[in-house]
């Protein structure tokens, strides 16, 4: 191996090879390929003819030395930890790629400014992990989760995907999950977020004391989902449903605006995408704005909240909460409990 060519990889890139390896991107078993990943971008298919809607790319800022049918050791920190067995070397129209996965190719936007930074040139094909990465507690590979699902006997269990601390309206989901599964799977992000988004230390802290002080433990799973946070809006959605598909998930929640970002998309633009799709072998619950209502006297949603309690309806967004910590003050408890409230100030100064 050590006379082989070697490329260094980023710590996104680390992560993905993993997921490849896992099985938790099933049925990628590599980075894409030219073909798959114009396939993908323009009909949300692999060439196979797998549903698949995002590009996972081993890009490079420079043009490779190696081509179709070379094997090259992937580095991290100077250490070699895999074998890529190239399929495809080639060049990306990075603009037209982003236009078609992100629906935009504005710098502005946090996955199109991170596809961009990571350079043209891509190799794809299959991989091989040399030396695993050492995985914290709440990192399992997808046979590991169904493992722990079998264990508890839990055949209908409901996915809930966050890249975010939790307030009112994620708890809502979760017990909306609660009531509709044997179990719920809580399965945050642990990957790269954009800067403005809660450390993943104080996500993963809120969460447990939440899980710890007001759900019932022993029918949520708390796991990670070691990747980058991409924000590709109603794509992600479908990233999000097929990954915990993997996991052993029959359910998975998606909510308004699910994996967006500013005002690239439209808030409902997850839920239809869905309508496009054949079935994708997990059941898609679809869930609108949920929201604290003075009339209704708790949190509520757009399907149980009358018309006429609209000017009592108080949004819920992990901004509010940043902003106002931020200033110093405690944001109400409708927005989020106050028992996360010191957890959650610390991510803001150190943010």
């Amino acid at each position: 191996m050590e006379t082989l060519d070697a490329v260094e990889i980023g710590e996104d890139e680390r992560l993905d090879l993993e997921n490849l390896a896992t099985g938790a991107f099933h049925p990628l078993k590599g980075f894409m390929t030219r073909e798959e990943v114009l396939s993908v971008a323009h009909e949300m298919r692999l060439p196979t003819g797998e549903v698949w809607t995002l590009p996972i790319l081993l890009q490079l800022q420079r043009k490779p030395r190696v081509g179709r049918g070379d094997t090259v050791a992937l580095a991290h920190g100077g250490e070699r930890v895999a074998l890529l067995h190239v399929e495809a070397a080639y060049e990306l129209d990075l603009r037209a790629l982003a236009q078609k996965v992100f629906g935009t190719d504005s710098e502005a936007h946090p996955g199109v400014a991170r596809l961009y930074a990571k350079g043209p040139y891509a190799l794809g094909g299959q991989v091989k992990v040399l030396k695993p990465r050492a995985r914290g507690p709440l990192e399992k590979t997808p046979e590991e989760v169904r493992a722990f699902f079998r264990g508890r006997g839990w055949q209908k269990v409901v996915a809930f995907q966050t890249r975010n601390a939790p307030h009112r309206a994620h708890e809502y989901l979760i017990r909306l999950g609660l009531e509709l599964a044997d179990g719920v799977l809580v399965h945050p992000i642990l990957g790269a977020k954009k800067a403005d988004d809660f450390p993943t230390e104080v996500i993963v802290e809120a969460y447990q004391a939440l899980l710890e002080g007001f759900l019932p433990k022993e029918r949520v799973a708390f796991f990670g989902l070691a990747t980058p946070m991409r924000y590709a809006g109603p794509r992600e959605a479908v990233f999000h449903a097929l990954v915990r598909k993997n996991f052993g998930a029959t359910h998975f929640l998606v909510g308004r605006d699910h994996a967006g970002v500013g005002e690239f998309y439209d808030p409902y633009a997850a839920h239809r995408i869905f309508d496009a799709l054949p079935p994708l072998g997990i059941e898609i619950i679809r869930v609108g704005a949920v929201f604290h209502c003075a009339l209704c006297g708790g949190i509520a949603s757009e399907r149980t909240c009358p018309e006429g309690h609209r000017g009592a309806r108080r949004s819920i967004s992990m901004t509010k909460v940043r902003a106002l910590l931020r200033e110093g003050k405690a944001p109400p408890p409708e927005l989020v409990r106050p028992e996360l409230l010191p957890i959650l100030s610390q991510g803001v100064s150190n943010s």
